[in-house]
């Protein structure tokens, strides 16, 4: 069941403070209801305007969290605000020292081999008490590799899990949740990106008062412009477009 979701330019988004997420995913979590969380950021929602099945797939979500600055200065002029930008690291973080107070325990999945099983070391080490499920980085190509996915799929339903986080990159983390959820039965599977690599300590984040600026892109853009530049000021420019395109997209969904 959605948390106050309304229409947000060409999809859907919950409005909702951390606290009301934590407390809804604590729900979830209780009655093992199975469902998929992402937080989308300006690339989701310019992917949303050209790729339908991932359209169909932020749709289909439990918790659609707004992630990234510009999309809550859009909201600011549709005359709707958003209650709180929700970063996908930062709901980590948050969820796991909760998991750490409560006995939950929390599932670690994508990134490079050996930094999943890194990041759960660094988390445990953060938040004492941690219950760590598993940890796993699939091969390259997993995607095409039906035996490789019921692999992965028997080893998330064996750990009984209650989180899963998975960092594989969009869209392809949101297709292997979209597709796998229900077979591996684990309650909420969250699309983190480059988080578990953030914890890692793989890449570098930016330094907390960047992000309150909303100038955390421009930070990740300096650490590798090369493969950054296309995607940040070719692909994602073309937000002001949707901004303009969908002013008047802006509704309670849930009424």
């Amino acid at each position: 069941m959605p948390l106050n979701r309304m229409a947000f330019m060409n999809t859907l988004m919950d409005n909702a403070t951390l606290e009301e997420v934590v407390a809804h995913i604590e729900e979830c979590i209780a009655e093992r209801r199975v469902g998929q969380v992402i937080t989308p950021n300006v690339d989701q929602i310019v992917r949303c305007e050209w790729d339908s099945y991932f359209k169909d797939i932020c749709k289909s979500c439990e918790l659609l969290l707004v992630d990234g600055h510009p999309l809550i200065w859009i909201a600011k002029l549709y005359g709707r605000p958003f209650k709180e930008k929700i970063c996908g690291a930062d709901l980590i973080l948050s969820l796991c020292g909760i998991s750490a107070q409560k006995g939950y325990s929390i599932f670690l999945l994508g990134a490079a081999p050996g930094v999943a099983a890194l990041a759960a070391e660094k988390l445990k080490a953060r938040h004492p008490g941690l219950k760590i499920a598993g940890a796993y980085s699939p091969p390259l190509g997993f995607e095409k590799d039906e035996k490789e996915i019921e692999r992965m799929n028997r080893i998330l339903f064996e750990s009984k899990a209650d989180l899963l986080f998975v960092g594989m990159g969009v869209p392809k983390q949101d297709i292997f949740i979209y597709e796998n959820m229900h077979k591996y039965q684990i309650p909420l599977s969250f699309s983190v990106g480059g988080a578990i690599d953030f914890i890692a300590g793989k890449q570098r984040r930016a330094p907390k008062w960047i992000g309150r600026l909303g100038y955390e892109w421009l930070f990740r853009f300096f650490c590798n412009p090369r493969r950054l530049f296309r995607r940040y000021f070719i692909d994602d420019a073309k937000i002001l477009f949707l901004a303009w395109k969908y002013r008047n997209n802006c509704w309670d969904a849930d009424k």
